[in-house]
């Protein structure tokens, strides 16, 4: 597990960069939607478990009022994903309190046991709402102390879920922490991560999407999976030491695996993971799902921004000279 009391003397090292760590996506990942569905729908529309969990980290030292808020909350409209009549329920939940976080099954794949751990600080559940279609809706006030205080992980966490309760249309949303609850503020060095993503690509074909995560000292290879990428394209690593290897890509409503080893000169720095599009074939509303695990089994978070910035290859770590005969 990264530790990110270590991490946040990198983060705050970049200038300006808690300005973009509030939106997930972030502004760095270029991903249009967050997406779950509603319970009764089919896994092949690209969500494994109809439930997603994003976390927040609030340095300790903020004590103003934070809030959580959510673009386009209800299920129909603009920006959803119809299946027939519009039937579908979404939970939004923010927790805090022990446990939010450190819970284990609150940093699993599987969506099992208590994922749901901490203390309910806020609740709603949306289906068909024209108020907040294509519209932001607020929660909180949060005070950052009722977030589980987790100095490796950099300070107040909150967990956020939004998990489908019922139907089988798709609820595609963003996030915005913010110190305002009418408009979107950047919360100084607060950042979002995530163990397990859940995420709409762009139709465009030219777009590239990016997730970041960071590959600590203890890291020596991670397994990544993806879930419906319907082979869409390529997925690939750019690192220090990495100039575009190649991931395994998943076909429709399947699971694709594959490992990587991490080298010296990767370790301490981050990993973009870049999704390029199939440049041939035009694939709409492609719903993705994606996590990392190192070598011990242990997932690894994505971050809403690069910690240390977007990663750069180095020829001269990347590639060895031959030697002459």
């Amino acid at each position: 597990m990264v530790r990110l009391s270590i991490l946040l003397t990198a983060l705050m090292l970049l200038s300006g960069l808690h300005m973009t760590a509030q939106p997930v996506p972030g502004r760095d990942e270029n991903i249009p939607f967050l997406v779950t569905f509603g319970s009764k729908s089919e896994t092949a529309w690209g969500d494994d478990d109809f439930c997603q969990i994003i976390f927040f980290s609030i340095p300790k030292e903020v004590s103003t009022p934070v809030y959580l808020r959510v673009f386009d909350a209800d299920v129909s409209g603009l920006n959803d994903e119809q299946k027939g009549d519009w039937n579908s329920k979404m939970f939004y939940g923010i927790y805090g309190g022990k446990g939010a976080c450190s819970n284990e099954d609150a940093q699993k794949s599987n969506m099992k046991g208590k994922y749901d751990s901490g203390t309910l600080l806020a609740t709603k559940t949306f289906g068909v709402d024209a108020a907040t279609d294509n519209k932001w809706y607020t929660f909180g006030p949060f005070n950052p102390s009722e977030g589980e205080l987790l100095p490796e992980f950099g300070g107040n966490v909150f967990k956020f879920i939004c998990e489908g309760t019922s139907g089988d249309d798709g609820n595609m949303y963003r996030l915005f922490l913010s110190s305002s609850p009418t408009s979107n503020v950047a919360v100084e060095g607060a950042f979002a991560f995530y163990f397990k993503y859940k995420f709409r690509l762009h139709d465009n074909n030219q777009e590239v999407s990016h997730i970041y995560p960071y590959i600590d000292k203890r890291v020596v290879a991670i397994k990544q999976a993806n879930f419906d990428w319907d082979n869409d394209g390529v997925i690939r690593i750019v690192s220090v030491a990495k100039n575009g290897e190649s991931m395994a890509v998943s076909g429709d409503n399947v699971w694709a695996e594959s490992r990587h080893t991490v080298s010296e000169a990767e370790k301490n720095t981050s990993f973009d993971i870049q999704m390029i599009k199939n440049k041939k074939t035009v694939i709409r509303n492609n719903n993705v799902v994606m996590y990392l695990q190192n070598q011990f089994g242990e997932l690894m978070p994505f971050y809403s921004v690069p910690i240390g910035g977007i990663p750069k290859y180095k020829y001269s770590i990347g590639v060895k000279p031959k030697t002459s005969k």
